[in-house]
């Protein structure tokens, strides 16, 4: 009983890390959230310009075509950081079912944390694109 419960403490101890990972990604998905919310408010108000201009409607078009690529973006950057942190519990549940089952589970393990960390890679470099097309495109100037 002894053994069980030290190495079920020592399985914790692991788990404290990836909580704070778990942490870490809720927050960028909440700014990612926040911005995906801001390019939606964007396109409401082109497309209500657009309801109302008869002549030159090219650079609202154009406005509305780079506002849908970014929202696709920021769309990939939250799915990729969520499928990150489902792995990360699946990591933490992993540790904790091979502890009580005494299976090896370190391979499978590892191998989780490692897809959660490249889907975190993915998430950020999309996000960075997103950032990258919002800043290139000047609309952030427009008021």
């Amino acid at each position: 009983m002894q053994g069980d419960l030290s190495d079920i403490t020592h399985v914790i101890q692991l788990a404290v890390a990836p909580v704070f990972l778990l942490t870490a990604i809720a927050t960028l998905i909440n700014a990612m959230n926040a911005r995906l919310g801001r390019i939606v408010d964007r396109r409401r108000v082109v497309v209500e310009q657009l309801r109302h201009q008869e002549d030159d409607r090219t650079e609202a078009e154009r406005e509305m075509a780079t506002l849908g690529r970014r929202s696709r973006l920021v769309y990939l950057s939250i799915l990729f950081a969520v499928l990150s942190a489902l792995l990360v519990c699946l990591v933490v549940a992993g540790a904790f079912v091979g502890a009580m089952v005494a299976v090896k589970l370190a391979q499978a393990v590892a191998g989780l944390f490692v897809a959660a960390m490249l889907a975190m890679i993915v998430s950020l470099s999309v996000f960075l694109r997103e950032i990258y097309l919002a800043v290139t495109t000047g609309s952030h100037y427009r008021r």
